[in-house]
């Protein structure tokens, strides 16, 4: 028997090509050249991209830090003082310097607290019959309110209260109210939160519990909200601080006092940004200028250390995997 070979080819650069080697040449190496120009626009376009990202990242980051060093730098003297932590603004001018922001830090706290457990429970349940109940005309009735409440803006909730809370029921203007108020402003917040979240959710969990007998509403309550118990408390944590910086529901409905004031259904009740507010009209005189950005630098601080606790509970009651 005998084995016959094709003779190979002699390329232009002196090497031989075999019958399973790859064709080499001119024409070869541009077919390898055109294979690489895609990865090059690739690694082009994705550089490209980086840089602009991280462009945009550092614009965006200009203003805030900027915001943070001037209130920081400004106010952060007052904070060191044990008296901006104990004491309040009685007896103290506009020209006097000293007192505290202690009733500006509880009326705050107590406005809040008040307008979270008024707001969590309407918002999560909402958003649970949405995700999971809710068909028809009335899920959609629903939902749509809740788009119109989320363009609402934060003097019209106001004067809404005011008109029904004062004007219809000739109640005092009181620290509930501005709880009421804000109650509007959150709860579109939580809701929309809480229904992305629970809609993330994988449906199997839901099928494996109704598979072994469980109840649909013990199916929501241990399996679905735990599994987006973190997602749900971002969320909130989000409608808090932004009900906790609004200054239109606190001017119309809960003037500032300088006095401690911890009725929430009796007379004014001081806060942070009304004490800015206070401050602000007198901002030439340098006291006055002193404690509005200690105000404002305290505000930063609790919403800063409400989003820290929220992240530690949302870590710490998560499902574990």
């Amino acid at each position: 028997m005998s084995l016959t070979t094709t003779p190979g080819r002699v390329s232009d650069d002196g090497v031989a090509d075999g019958p399973g080697s790859p064709p080499s040449g001119p024409p070869a190496r541009e077919a390898v050249r055109e294979m690489d120009n895609p990865h090059r626009a690739r690694t082009t376009k994705d550089l490209l991209a980086r840089i602009v990202m991280w462009s945009a990242f550092a614009v965006a980051m200009v203003p805030l830090v900027w915001i943070l060093w001037t209130v920081a730098s400004r106010g952060a003297h007052l904070l060191a003082d044990p008296v901006w932590w104990t004491g309040n603004q009685r007896n103290i001018n506009s020209d006097d310097a000293g007192g505290g922001a202690r009733h500006a830090i509880e009326g705050t706290l107590i406005q809040a607290g008040m307008t979270a457990l008024i707001s969590i429970p309407i918002g999560v349940l909402t958003a649970v019959y949405l995700v999971e109940y809710g068909r028809g005309r009335l899920a959609k009735a629903i939902s749509f309110m809740v788009d119109i409440l989320s363009g609402v803006p934060s003097i019209v909730a106001a004067l809404f209260i005011y008109a029904v809370w004062v004007t219809t029921f000739g109640i005092d203007r009181s620290g509930f109210a501005v709880s009421l108020s804000l109650v509007l402003l959150m709860i579109p917040t939580i809701v929309r939160s809480t229904e992305e979240m629970l809609k993330l959710v994988p449906n199997e969990l839901r099928e494996a519990s109704y598979a072994l007998g469980v109840p649909k509403w013990v199916t929501v309550v241990r399996i679905v909200l735990r599994t987006a118990f973190s997602g749900i408390v971002t969320g909130i944590l989000l409608g808090l601080a932004r009900v906790m910086g609004e200054t239109a529901p606190l001017l119309i409905l809960g003037p500032y006092t300088k006095n401690f004031q911890r009725d929430l259904f009796d007379g004014n009740m001081a806060t942070l940004p009304t004490m800015i507010n206070q401050d602000r009209g007198d901002f030439a005189l340098a006291t006055a200028a002193e404690r509005m950005w200690g105000a404002a630098l305290t505000l930063i601080i609790l919403v800063l250390l409400l989003n820290l606790l929220g992240r530690v509970v949302a870590h710490f009651g998560s499902v574990k995997k």
